[in-house]
């Protein structure tokens, strides 16, 4: 059952788009970040999703009722939602259980039940031993984690978060992303998540939305959308990646200098080859002799630049720690072809 729905979504500034037919359907408990670069639309998409924009075109709906269009927008506190800002913006003066509970006394529900749903959310969230506690009090993860509860508490139609894990440094940002999911996992909340950061998209999310310049250019779970980029930018941005641009005729495939059967493939084409998936010195259906270049360790990998002989192609390949080679050292390039995926944007 679809919760959320974007139809034909779409926001300029005069002459400027900023977010143009953007289509999108949530299922209900279903969490879904918006990825991309700063200024592809995600923020812009995000606050017109809360009330906070009007669009320009198309419409938003929350269960099939109509929340925003360019000729009516239902304001931001009568749609159910929750927002968690980059900031927190947690009142200073007020202990923890009093931010979180700020939401539900504004309802005016019976004490007790603001007290059950308190306490359950303070224990799920694992900030119970600190509930009088001020801010100023508690470090920047758990200070996260007062925001979370009070959006969570209310039990909103759908949960939106605008990079809130950017303030945090890396470690913490890598312990809230697994925190984040887990509460989703726990509650099951229509979430909508926007983040520049691939990380925090794969970890937490159902579905990814890659926007680029206002369009969505791909929207595919996590592991499709590393394995199976549709475009060159959704190859680039999420993960490293060797682009191959090549032209099959006559049977062979020409790659840079390099000719392999064509198989399947004519015309002029584009290709992604992740790094993991070129081998050294082993056997494989393609097998290239060349020589390293450039070299990176990395700790958990090393990062070769390796170049096959009499090509100008130079290819980024992630070697295993123990696997050391030199700069010029000679080496043999395997590739499975399978491991090629053909993009729909050929230059």
């Amino acid at each position: 059952m679809s919760k959320l729905t974007l139809r034909n979504l779409g926001k300029s500034y005069g002459s400027t788009v900023a977010v143009q037919s953007v289509n999108l359907t949530l299922a209900e408990g279903e969490f879904v970040s918006l990825l991309g670069p700063s200024g592809c639309g995600k923020t812009t998409t995000l606050r017109m999703i809360a009330g906070f924009m009007k669009p320009t075109a198309g419409r938003i709906e929350v269960d099939g009722k109509l929340l925003s269009s360019p000729d009516t927008v239902v304001p931001p506190e009568k749609r159910g939602m929750s927002m968690i800002f980059q900031s927190y913006a947690i009142w200073p003066n007020m202990t923890v259980a009093e931010n979180v509970a700020f939401g539900l006394k504004l309802r005016n529900l019976p004490s007790a039940d603001i007290k059950r749903r308190l306490d359950k959310i303070l224990a799920v969230v694992r900030l119970d031993k600190l509930a009088d506690r001020y801010p100023a009090e508690l470090s920047g993860g758990q200070q996260q984690r007062v925001a979370l509860a009070r959006a969570i508490v209310i039990e909103p139609a759908v949960l939106l978060l605008d990079e809130p894990l950017s303030n945090l440094d890396a470690a913490l940002r890598e312990e809230m992303r697994s925190e984040i999911r887990r509460l989703h996992d726990a509650f099951r909340i229509t979430t909508v998540y926007v983040t520049h950061d691939q990380a925090e998209a794969m970890v937490t999310s159902d579905r990814i939305v890659v926007m680029n310049h206002g369009r969505i250019e791909q929207v595919d779970d996590p592991m499709n959308l590393y394995h199976h980029p549709r475009t060159r930018f959704v190859a680039g941005f999420i993960g490293r990646t060797n682009f191959i641009d090549a032209t099959a005729e006559n049977g062979q495939l020409n790659l840079g200098g390099i000719s392999v059967p064509a198989g399947p493939y004519s015309g002029k084409l584009s290709f992604s080859l992740r790094p993991h998936d070129i081998r050294l010195n082993i056997q494989a259906p393609w097998t290239l002799p060349g020589k390293i270049v450039e070299r990176a360790f990395l700790g958990e990998y090393w990062d070769y630049v390796v170049q096959p002989n009499n090509t100008p192609l130079r290819l980024r390949v992630a070697a295993p720690s123990r696997e050391v080679h030199n700069i010029g050292e000679s080496i043999t390039i395997a590739i499975d072809p399978a491991a090629l995926v053909r993009l729909d944007d050929p230059e």
